[in-house]
């Protein structure tokens, strides 16, 4: 009999038995996440089955996809989730994208997150169990506090080597992303491993498993560790943890190993994640805007890769520069170290903490001429907005750089 997998484990623990990879479990969550309008679809679903919600204390409900309210319709959806919170003693968080304020104060180490939003993988960078359901699903798991699961396969993704410069995780993740395709990794977890993952500081392993929705998986996970724990004492919530991992001898669905020291800087293509390209294959493609926001990449690490980028020079005439911090943290700490004042003096638009233009409601939408780089996760077609728009998602330095030149641009020129 084989040993038992990281998500595996987890599950069996919740579940207080062992459990197979492809059984059926209902197992009580840690947490519920929902947002400005996945949490309204889950009022009426909510109240057929439950008066009170399970633990308000474990709900968390975030106001980030279109706030403040860019239209009268947003604002009806925000006044109907703030009655349902004000009834059940739940908080609401205007702080910025749910899934990095999670990451920031809450979610900790083998635990489980049901979130009513495809991106909730992001969470795994944590070392916890992160997943995307429905809003029904969200409306059972808040009424019971639990859900059902099948234990999912898990494809194991080894790193190795050191990261070149002027090469970051999203470069890393959309060569993952190219090699097993948008549907390469369906319904399974995505386990990254390696020797070079104990490099990677939690702020990189989000960016990493948050792009594993992209691909299919249910989610992406990295095993909790002393990069853990350093950024949970950097956000003044560290308690001990129990470190846990996959067995030698646990079973994958599939094993791929990445020699990340020989990845470049790195392009999705519209309107496919998995059409990745060097830069230097679309070096000099005319640009209209650049989008420096997401739950992907905006955290201080990036906003920092910008700033060295971009610091005493100027945006290229014309260009639509937006900066939209992920979180009030990461906001405060980029006014504190000037890094949105430097923006600000050579022309960037800088939004408000939450999704802004990632998801084509507001604050960058995109029209039907306009080409934009940006570091958010999705590409497709009228993603952000316009469907004839086109989308290039690329790392935060590259992003930086082309907002310079009006084109893409290799961001290496820069860095030496």
């Amino acid at each position: 009999m084989s040993g038992e997998t990281l998500v595996q484990k987890i599950f069996s623990q919740k579940a207080g038995r062992k459990l197979a990879i492809g059984e059926l479990a209902v197992v009580p969550v840690d947490y519920v996440l929902a947002h400005d309008t996945t949490c309204a679809w889950a009022i009426d679903p909510f109240h057929h089955i439950a008066k009170k919600v399970f633990d308000p204390k474990k709900i968390f409900l975030f106001f980030d996809h279109a706030f403040p309210a860019p239209n009268v319709q947003a604002s009806l959806l925000h006044t109907k989730i703030c009655g349902f919170a004000q009834e059940q003693g739940i908080n609401i968080y205007t702080d910025g994208v749910c899934h990095q304020v999670m990451a920031e104060r809450f979610t900790y180490p083998n635990t489980f997150l049901l979130g009513a939003d495809s991106h909730t993988p992001t969470g795994g960078g944590m070392g916890a169990i992160c997943i995307g359901f429905g809003s029904t699903d969200a409306a059972v798991a808040m009424a019971t506090g639990k859900a059902w699961v099948r234990v999912p396969e898990t494809i194991r993704i080894n790193l190795e080597g050191k990261l070149p410069a002027g090469v970051y995780p999203k470069d890393v993740i959309l060569t993952i992303a190219k090699k097993l395709s948008s549907e390469g990794a369906n319904y399974k977890v995505v386990e990254f491993a390696g020797s070079a993952i104990k490099d990677f500081d939690v702020p990189s392993r989000l960016t990493l498993c948050n792009m594993c929705a992209e691909i299919g998986a249910k989610t992406g996970i990295v095993p909790a560790d002393s990069q853990t724990e350093a950024y949970l004492r950097s956000q003044n919530r560290y308690k001990p943890f129990k470190t846990i991992s996959s067995d030698a001898d646990a079973h994958f669905a599939e094993t791929h190993t990445f020699d990340i020291s020989k990845i470049v800087p790195t392009l999705a293509c519209p309107p496919d994640i998995d059409r990745d390209v060097p830069v230097t294959e679309i070096e000099g493609t005319p640009i209209t805007q650049v989008f420096l926001g997401s739950c992907t990449n905006c955290r201080i690490e990036d906003l920092e890769v910008a700033y060295r980028i971009m610091k005493g020079k100027k945006i290229s005439p014309g260009l639509k520069f937006i900066v939209t911090p992920a979180s009030r943290q990461v906001y405060e700490l980029a006014l504190e170290r000037g890094y949105l004042m430097e923006f600000s003096k050579i022309g960037a638009i800088i939004a408000p903490p939450g999704c802004g233009a990632c998801l084509g409601r507001h604050m960058g939408v995109l029209d039907d001429n306009d080409v934009c780089v940006s570091t958010s996760n999705r590409n497709f077609t009228g993603r952000m907005g316009s469907p004839k728009a086109k989308i290039y998602l690329a790392s935060p330095a590259t992003a930086a750089a082309s907002a310079l030149e009006g084109k893409i641009a290799d961001p290496r020129k820069y860095l030496k």
